[in-house]
């Protein structure tokens, strides 16, 4: 019997058909979610794109007997303009994974590069499509996505998303295993963006909001830096991928249910926010309604504990520094 998450993540709708991209899907992440973007029965048409073995990949998944084409591009024969042109949906998990010792910002200056050029190629070939990266340091590369757009034109603030649903993932199983209880019962809201202490946990609006001091700042602190478990268990392998593809194939899921039109989908995303934009900060992450235009509605914080407030503090200073970082980068680097 599917979970709840589960039929979410692949419910199908008889008059929905999407064509879903996915760039980087070679990769530790790109794998595994091109996988669960096959069972998801709205995706009709799934198109990968690796700078190689994406072709394999592709006929790998495609032997799965759910009722959409799978085909697979490399950068010869314009692969890119072939996977992007006529995409829904543009995924992007492509980039270096960390390494023990690395911070996702350390990430910056391969996967910067590697996002931006995919960035120019949404811009001109699937301009209109929903785009949702994954592709880490998420705070810098959203910008990133966005300036190139922006110089492109063809900028659309409610379709574009870095994907920030492993944090919820995370905090979710974290808590449920503190409180011994099943974790598809335990949502926890996080917010702010998606590294370290940008992560904000708002573990007050859990069912759960009277933890012991000593029991709530080591669970904040394994939300935040949970990523950093999978990287020293991989011991120089990579970093976390299974539980990212799970994370953004249930993102994506989300925005294809809310692009047919479904009622109450609501996920939190790092997007174009008016919450801070007069702090400066442009993006923040916090819950979304999704709708066929993309973002339908961004919603507030509500109320915060005093060591939540403090936490958005501390979050904002970090996040306006990844912002520029990920917009100088641009600036500098067109």
């Amino acid at each position: 019997m599917l979970s709840t998450i589960a039929k979410r993540q692949f419910s199908s709708s008889a008059s929905t058909a999407y064509k879903v991209a996915v760039l980087g899907a070679a990769g530790g992440i790109g794998q595994p979610l091109s996988l669960l973007m096959k069972l998801n029965h709205k995706v009709t048409d799934l198109a990968l794109y690796d700078i190689r073995l994406a072709p394999g990949v592709a006929a790998d998944v495609s032997h799965i007997p759910t009722n959409s084409t799978v085909t697979g591009y490399t950068p010869e024969d314009n692969g890119l303009e072939k996977t992007l042109t006529g995409a829904d949906l543009v995924i992007i998990p492509a980039g270096v994974p960390r390494k023990p010792g690395m911070t996702r910002d350390d990430l910056f200056n391969t996967n910067a590069s590697i996002v931006r050029d995919l960035a120019k190629a949404v811009g001109d070939y699937s301009p209109s499509a929903a785009v949702a990266i994954i592709s880490n340091p998420v705070n810098s590369t959203v910008p990133i996505v966005a300036e190139v757009l922006k110089s492109k034109g063809v900028y659309n603030p409610k379709k574009l998303f870095g994907v920030t649903t492993l944090d919820v993932l995370r905090a979710s199983r974290f808590l449920s295993q503190v409180q011994g209880t099943n974790p598809a019962s335990e949502p926890v809201t996080v917010v702010g963006g998606h590294s370290g202490v940008t992560i904000v946990p708002l573990l007050s609006q859990s069912k759960h909001k009277d933890l012991p001091k000593d029991v709530y700042d080591a669970l904040v602190h394994r939300i935040q830096f949970g990523g950093d478990e999978v990287v020293k268990a991989k011991d120089g392998a990579g970093s976390a991928t299974l539980s990212m593809a799970q994370a953004g194939a249930r993102f994506a899921s989300s925005v294809l249910n809310g692009l047919a039109g479904e009622n109450d989908v609501v996920e939190p995303s790092f997007v174009d926010s008016p919450l801070f934009k007069d702090e400066g900060i442009e993006f923040f992450s916090s819950k979304v309604t999704l709708g066929p235009e993309g973002v339908k509605t961004i919603h507030g914080l509500g109320e915060l504990s005093a060591a939540e407030e403090e936490m958005i503090t501390t979050a904002k200073e970090t996040l306006a520094k990844n912002i520029a970082k990920g917009q100088e980068f641009v600036k500098q680097n067109p």
